[in-house]
């Protein structure tokens, strides 16, 4: 453009899409650098809403403590007055610091890139600096800025240079000069005002809280449930600062490597102030402050709230009655009857942090959050939750709740009367149940009864011919037990097992490669009795027809000799094994008959 052969009437042309190019440029450039100003302006006014909110909580605290009587009945209220006026100065120093430490590289960025910051004029629209950072009288208000006064609005060198390292923006990853000071002294805030705010000794119990620097995690709820481990680990105050420690924690925590532009492991302050313009640069340095403001004003409705009454407010009061969560009929019932207040505007949230059965929370706006759930199987269930509202000064409490269900199981019974046996030596299973009651017990005479994971397990110790069971309800809730009913039962001995070789049982025909795989004798029941007792063979003697000698051995293992006296058996011959077992606390003989074909 505008070179080559062109006529002077096509150069002219060119140069003038050039210039307007640039004026495009410009004029953009400007409109952005002016809503950095406008954003910087807004920042600066919340900044001082955020200080005035926290000096109200402290001026709260010291006009409770004047008006306070000078008494001995007021001792114990001025001592706490007191400890917490102590604890919100300590803040305040900390909070000053760190506000007056950002301030002082503001101006070092203004003072670096050429601008005027040696005049203070308030609402000069021509100077840059309106108030001054004032430790004493304001020591958490920050200088008082107008941005709209500087003239290299969009300088970038200097941010870097002094915020990133060097004039080219430095190892963004690694970062060295004003900015590896500034995060080192953000995080070390974070730390002290969660210290501040959870070590402290209260009515005889000292409570401690050491944060440890979390910058690394993916998303926020991996950096809740890191924090929430971290607060719930210490020795702080879990029941009444828990969820304010969590809060003020999570408020200052910033991703310390990110991706940026496809570049990983990027430092947050090379992301945030690398190729910034100057007033881009202070916007953020602003916005930092914003948030340790945030911090200290809610740092201070915390400790404030320990010692001033009408922390929460009240519109609607509702009746409320509880009662048993079981009872039979003929109980005694005994209900807790009383008012409830709530604000109906500031409802409270409920969740479930366990429960064995998918629940579901509902809010019908009368200060109370609907736990809705089905019962699933078992006895008894246990629901846990937390309720958590905000007070006044927006703080947030949250306490636990748990409700136990006693779960009541409906049922049914038939029974066989003629076959109510219990066998000696047996571990006979038996299931009772006493509907109507949240605890069975079974008792009887005669019998051992010990609990099971499916029932009972009951034995015989009687040497009669009967044993008795009982079935009793207990209502847990009332103390009531009820025998509900009796049954007796005929008493027996276990039926005798009987004895098989390997597979094959008494009065079989096997062929002779059959006889000669047995290897093992067992000593079982039947199919067709359904006892699931053991029992070993202890001694056995072979004898095959035919042949002039036998074996004997122990065990159910066959010996070599065994093994060959069966192979040696003929077809048409007989084979007779005799054994004794023992097990379920008696023994016997028994015999299999096997021939060969």
């Amino acid at each position: 453009m505008a070179g080559g052969k062109e006529t002077p009437r096509q150069k002219m042309i060119g140069m003038m899409y050039l210039v307007l190019t640039a004026l495009l440029a410009l004029n953009v450039s400007k409109a952005v650098l002016d809503a950095f100003v406008a954003i910087e302006e807004n920042i600066q006014k919340a900044n001082i809403v955020q200080v005035d909110r926290g000096d109200g909580f402290y001026v709260d605290v010291r006009s409770e403590l004047a008006m306070l009587s000078n008494d001995e009945d007021s001792k114990l209220k001025r001592q706490k007055l007191n400890y917490v006026l102590k604890q919100m100065d300590k803040i305040d120093e900390a909070t000053g610091t760190m506000i007056e430490k950002i301030d002082n590289l503001k101006i070092k960025l203004l003072n670096e890139s050429g601008e005027n910051v040696g005049t203070v004029k308030e609402g000069d629209e021509e100077n840059i600096l309106w108030s001054k950072y004032d430790g004493k009288e304001k020591p958490c208000l920050p200088t008082r800025m107008h941005l709209m006064a500087v003239q290299a609005k969009d300088q970038y060198d200097i941010p870097m240079q002094i915020i990133c390292g060097t004039a080219e923006g430095g190892d963004i990853k690694n970062i060295k000069g004003e900015g590896a000071k500034l995060w080192k002294d953000y995080n070390d805030f974070r730390s002290k005002i969660v210290e501040l705010a959870g070590t402290y000794e209260w009515a005889g119990d000292k409570f401690t809280v050491a944060p440890k620097h979390i910058n690394d995690f993916k998303d926020n709820q991996d950096l809740k449930k890191k924090v929430e481990d971290m607060i719930d680990k210490s020795k702080a105050n879990l029941k009444e600062d828990r969820q304010v420690l969590i809060d003020l924690y999570m408020g200052l925590t910033k991703l310390e490597k990110s991706e940026v532009h496809g570049v990983e492991g990027v430092h947050w302050v090379g992301a945030t102030f690398d190729h910034s313009p100057l007033v881009a640069a202070l916007a953020s340095l602003s916005s930092m402050q914003q948030e340790i403001l945030s911090a200290r004003a809610l740092a201070m409705a915390h400790w404030k709230s320990k010692v001033s009454v009408g922390e929460y407010s009240f519109n609607t009061i509702k009746s409320l009655a509880y009662g048993p969560s079981i009872a039979n009929k003929g109980d005694s019932v005994e209900l807790q009857v009383m008012m409830a207040a709530f604000d109906s505007d500031n409802q409270p949230k409920v969740e479930i942090t366990s429960s064995d059965m998918e629940a579901s929370v509902k809010y019908p706006g009368n200060g109370q959050g609907l736990v809705s759930f089905k019962t699933g199987n078992g006895n008894n269930m246990t629901i846990e939750g937390t309720v958590s509202i905000k007070n006044k000064f927006g703080v947030t409490k949250t306490e636990k709740w748990s409700h136990d269900i006693i779960i009541m199981q409906p049922q049914g019974s038939i029974e066989l009367p003629e076959m109510n046996i219990l066998y000696r030596g047996y571990p006979n299973q038996v299931q009772a149940t006493a509907s109507g009651y949240d605890q069975t017990r079974l008792t009887g005479d005669g019998v051992d009864i010990r609990n099971s994971s499916d029932g009972y397990i009951v034995k015989p110790t009687t040497s009669g011919r009967t044993a008795t069971l009982r079935v009793s309800g207990v209502n847990n809730v009332t103390g009531r037990t009820a025998v509900l009913k009796t049954v007796q039962y005929r008493v027996r001995n276990l039926p005798k097992p009987s004895m098989y070789a390997g597979t094959v049982e008494s009065g079989e025909t096997v062929s002779k490669p059959t006889l000669c795989s047995i290897t093992r004798l067992f000593s079982r029941y039947p199919s067709s009795i359904p006892l699931k007792a053991t029992f070993n063979v202890d001694k056995y003697r072979i004898t095959v027809s035919g042949m002039n000698r036998s074996v004997e051995g122990s065990g159910p293992v066959l010996s070599s000799d065994a093994k060959s006296l069966l192979c040696q058996a003929q077809p048409g011959s007989t084979v007779t094994i005799e054994g004794k077992f023992v097990g379920m606390g008696y023994a016997g003989n028994m015999q299999t008959i096997i021939r060969v074909r």
